[in-house]
């Protein structure tokens, strides 16, 4: 009796298992394609194709095409916004590095995620999917206030991240693409334009001049 419902309890959990790995199969058969096309231009069939499945598994899953591009974004946005985590104590530059290492340690394991997370201009960001694109820059623009120790930017501040920002998605695809700068090469390089786009708003904002001296 008591094996048999042990058996009995233990069943439900590994359909449980098996529907979320599903899941993930889908979600990164859908990834893949989306990195590399229009979400227009990507089909259910497409996308049941690549992961091994039918038609009506995605349908059941998911719902729809909407749906699953939705759930595979967020599904990106999260990995990636887990990786943004603060590790705090050290130089807030030394900071601002080891959060690049980490972005760039996910846009090198992920990179059909990231991809399609970032692929495609503002008329492909309404809605829901605009909302998990700006999610994850309103993630790391807070992250860089914290490493700094500002709580409230001024408008050249708040302009000069966010700037600085839009670099490091262009240098995250460009390498993805290209593959023709080292990576440590590349993290250094971001942390040096951060370092003169504050020089150049400085010019503008005695409280930004304040921060280089401090981050100097």
């Amino acid at each position: 009796m008591t094996s048999g419902k042990s058996a009995e309890t233990a069943r439900p959990a590994r359909r449980r298992l098996s529907v979320d790995r599903r899941r993930e199969e889908l979600m990164a058969a859908a990834l893949e394609l989306f990195s590399t096309r229009d979400a227009e231009d990507v089909s259910i069939d497409d996308v049941a194709s690549a992961a091994g499945a039918s038609r009506a598994l995605v349908y059941h899953y998911f719902g729809g095409k909407q749906e699953l591009y939705v759930a595979a974004l967020r599904s990106a946005a999260d990995q990636l916004e887990s990786r943004l985590r603060p590790h705090e104590g050290g130089r807030p530059l030394d900071e601002l590095a080891s959060g690049l290492r980490r972005y760039f340690d996910f846009v090198e394991e992920h990179a059909a995620g990231f991809a399609a997370l970032l692929r495609g201009g503002p008329a492909n960001r309404a809605g829901e999917v605009g909302e998990i694109v700006d999610g994850v820059r309103r993630r790391l623009f807070r992250l860089i206030l914290r490493q700094m120790r500002v709580e409230e930017p001024s408008p050249v501040l708040r302009t000069t991240l966010r700037s600085w920002i839009a670099s490091v998605e262009t240098a995250g695809l460009d390498w993805l693409e290209h593959h023709d700068v080292e990576r440590p090469t590349l993290e250094k390089m971001l942390v040096d334009h951060m370092v003169a786009l504050l020089g150049v708003a400085a010019t503008y904002d005695p409280d930004v001049a304040g921060l280089l001296q401090r981050l100097a």
